[in-house]
């Protein structure tokens, strides 16, 4: 299984998914983590019409091959776009590292109801 996790940096999870520039990919066996890939993109989510429903162009290239998307948060246009994209979206607030958010949904402690965050969005 692939699971995206929204990041600016490659190093820490992207509070709002709208404002990521990548993903990182984890390659997840069973309950293990493989290994990992940064995927990087010009534009943010936001600019590419995903978080409007958009569901399209290389924001969704760059999500090929993934299962669930992490993200610290997401408006109610960007979950329904990535489930059009065949993922799960799941909040994972207050997590520092991508590592961490994946570690967290493998153990089943990402509550599978978080798809959206409470902010403006």
């Amino acid at each position: 299984m692939k699971i995206a996790v929204a990041t600016m940096d490659g190093a820490s999870v992207a509070q709002h998914f709208g404002q990521s520039r990548g993903f990182l990919v984890f390659d997840v066996d069973d309950t293990v983590i493989k290994g990992s890939e940064l995927r990087t993109a010009s534009s943010t989510p936001h600019d590419a019409g995903l978080c409007h429903g958009q569901a399209q162009g290389g924001m969704a290239g760059m999500l090929a091959g993934c299962e669930v998307l992490l993200c610290g948060g997401m408006g109610a246009g960007a979950a329904n776009a990535i489930r059009q994209l065949g993922l799960d979206p799941f909040i994972v607030p207050g997590v520092a590292s991508p590592q961490e958010a994946v570690t967290l949904f493998l153990e089943g402690k990402v509550d599978p109801g978080a798809a959206t965050c409470s902010c403006h969005h």
